[in-house]
């Protein structure tokens, strides 16, 4: 096993612990966006209009692509926490690959992740959501979603590298949940106004959300959208992947002390 994937293991199964050791704080986590589907299902369901289409149905991935966003928020937190109290310092004292460090991190959180997007998508089964595409689709989906969530914790990580303290990172953090309200995660954005379609149209949260509608079959894609819309899977794919181009290097230099 190479020294990479071994300090990787090392640092994924502290974030682990982690989590383990914060039971109440992951249940919580895990819970919001099942409160949410409920909410927003049957609160605002009713009132928003969709004709041939029922609105939790096209809700559910729009929460999962959502909770998937919220690895930025996660990654930022975490990252922070571990600089401000000398963690960060005490691994680049240590022998160990500077990759491993956000590298881990980010695996540990796909891991907890994955887990938690089982209770979402049973209530999403139980309040009518239901996979109309193919198993090979279905699974192409899920695999969109996870590399999602990871080139967001990366850029997370990073950006919690960057912060002045802990709370700074939270508070910038938290702000992060706006992302999918500009995107067509819980509305169409077929009816908004030029300028503000084009911007949530442009959002990567906008990419990930209709490509899951469209490989679940829950919806097809909008006509008329911007290319990342347009073309959701591929959009989806040059988000992801260019956010870990950007966040992941940067963040492992900035592991290193640089």
């Amino acid at each position: 096993m190479s020294a990479l994937a071994y300090d990787g293991l090392a640092m994924a199964g502290r974030q682990l612990r982690r989590v383990r050791n914060s039971p109440g704080l992951a249940v919580l986590t895990q819970l919001m966006p099942v409160n949410m589907l409920l909410f927003f299902g049957y609160v605002f369901g009713s009132a928003i209009a969709m004709p041939g289409r029922e609105y939790r149905a096209f809700l559910v991935p729009g929460l999962l692509v959502a909770t998937a966003a919220g690895g930025l928020m996660t990654g930022m937190f975490q990252a922070a926490a571990d600089t401000h109290r000398g963690v960060t310092d005490r691994f680049r004292s240590l022998p160990v690959s500077r990759a491993a460090v956000p590298l881990g991190q980010a695996v540990a959180d796909l891991v907890v992740t994955t887990a938690g997007t089982v209770p979402l998508l049973l209530v999403g089964l139980a309040v009518g959501w239901r996979i109309e595409g193919s198993a090979l689709a279905a699974a192409g989906a899920v695999g969109l979603l996870l590399l999602f969530r990871f080139a967001c914790t990366c850029a997370g990580i990073f950006l919690g590298l960057l912060s002045r303290s802990e709370e700074a990172a939270g508070q910038l953090g938290a702000s992060s949940f706006v992302l999918p309200l500009l995107s067509d995660a819980y509305i169409p954005t077929d009816h908004l106004p030029g300028w503000l379609r084009t911007l949530a149209e442009w959002n990567p949260i906008s990419a990930v959300t209709t490509a899951l509608r469209d490989l679940f079959g829950n919806a097809p894609v909008p006509p008329g959208a911007a290319w990342p819309v347009a073309h959701p899977v591929a959009g989806s794919l040059a988000w992801s992947l260019l956010l870990v181009a950007v966040f992941l290097p940067a963040a492992v230099r900035r592991c290193g002390g640089e």
